[in-house]
C-alpha cells in the first residue's frame, strides 16, 4: 500500500459522525491536491476491508456523487441519520458540515 493510500484511509476514518469531506479535500489533506480520483478508487476498493465511513465523502459541490438511485439514497439516509441536512436541491452546506482535519499525517 502506498503512503498516499494509507493517509487517505486514515483521514477518511477520522471524519467524525455528522461531518463530511470532499474527495478533493481528502486528497489535499493526504498530500496530493490533484488526487481526488485516487480517493474515489480507494473508497471503491477498500471501504469494506477498512470499514471506512464512505458515506461521509461527497463531491466539491456538496452533493452525493453516486448516480445509482439505491446507493445515492443509502448515502443520503446515512448522512441524515448523523444530522447532516440537505437543501431542496440535494446540497450539503459545506460551511456547516465540512470536516477539516488538523494536519496531513
Amino acid at each position: 500500500m502506498t503512503p498516499f493510500t494509507e493517509r487517505v484511509i486514515h483521514i477518511i476514518q477520522s471524519i467524525p459522525e455528522g461531518k463530511v469531506m470532499t474527495y478533493g479535500g481528502v486528497a489535499r489533506a493526504a498530500g496530493s491536491p490533484r488526487g481526488a480520483r485516487q480517493v474515489v478508487r480507494i473508497l471503491h476498493s477498500m471501504s469494506k476491508k477498512y470499514k471506512l465511513p464512505w458515506h461521509r465523502v461527497i463531491n466539491a459541490k456538496g452533493m452525493i456523487a453516486l448516480t445509482e438511485d439505491e446507493s445515492n439514497s443509502l448515502q443520503r439516509l446515512y448522512l441524515q441519520g448523523e444530522g447532516v441536512s440537505f437543501s431542496e436541491k440535494g446540497v450539503v452546506d459545506l460551511k456547516q458540515f465540512q470536516f477539516e482535519p488538523e494536519c496531513a499525517d
